[in-house]
């Protein structure tokens, strides 16, 4: 996705927020689009086929759940990954948009602009991260052990010294998925 550019349709009754957003995105160098409420969202995301959808939840004719909703029905927008703007941050509206598979629940206010950018690159990819490490330091004797490598490390195949790769799960909980791979075999 690096080497092309994200289509992103913007989906919010606030012309502000929306506007906003999108001349952030466009300063990014984001394809962006944008749609008044969740029918106008759904119409855009079906002849668009963006990207990413990023949705406000309150909108008059079609909420953002709603339309989330509606995409999943459609095996042309099923896996478009949706982020949800909220403007109230409610528990129950984090509930509801992790129990119907929003990507990210964006609480306006608590996470800047320019994180949401940060995120929306995550999604797609752009957040792994390849270290090296001391086979002699702290527990990893004891890892190499539990994981059945060599003390050195070493990939199965051609013996070269793995590293450890980290991919963002969560950037503002610091979390991240890792395993270990060769940086010659993959």
């Amino acid at each position: 996705m690096e080497d092309k550019k994200i289509k992103i349709l913007i989906v919010d009754d606030d012309e502000i927020v929306r506007g906003t957003y999108a001349d952030i995105f466009r300063q990014e160098g984001f394809e962006v689009s944008e749609a008044v409420d969740g029918l106008d969202g759904l119409d855009k995301a079906t002849r668009e086929i963006p990207d990413i959808i990023f949705s406000g939840i309150i909108m008059p004719r079609m909420d953002g759940f709603a339309l989330k909703e509606a995409l999943a029905k459609n095996v042309t927008t099923s896996s478009i990954p949706v982020m949800i703007l909220s403007h109230m941050g409610r528990e129950e509206d984090r509930v509801k948009a992790q129990e119907l598979g929003v990507k990210d629940f964006i609480v306006q206010g608590m996470v800047m602009p320019k994180q949401v950018v940060e995120r929306i690159r995550n999604i797609f990819g752009s957040a792994k991260y390849r270290i090296k490490f001391s086979a002699n330091e702290l527990d990893a004797s004891k890892l190499a052990q539990e994981f059945h490598f060599g003390q050195k490390f070493e990939c199965s195949n051609c013996q070269a010294e793995m590293v450890l790769e980290l991919e963002v799960a969560d950037i503002d909980k610091k979390e991240f998925k890792a395993k270990f791979v060769c940086p010659k075999c993959g």
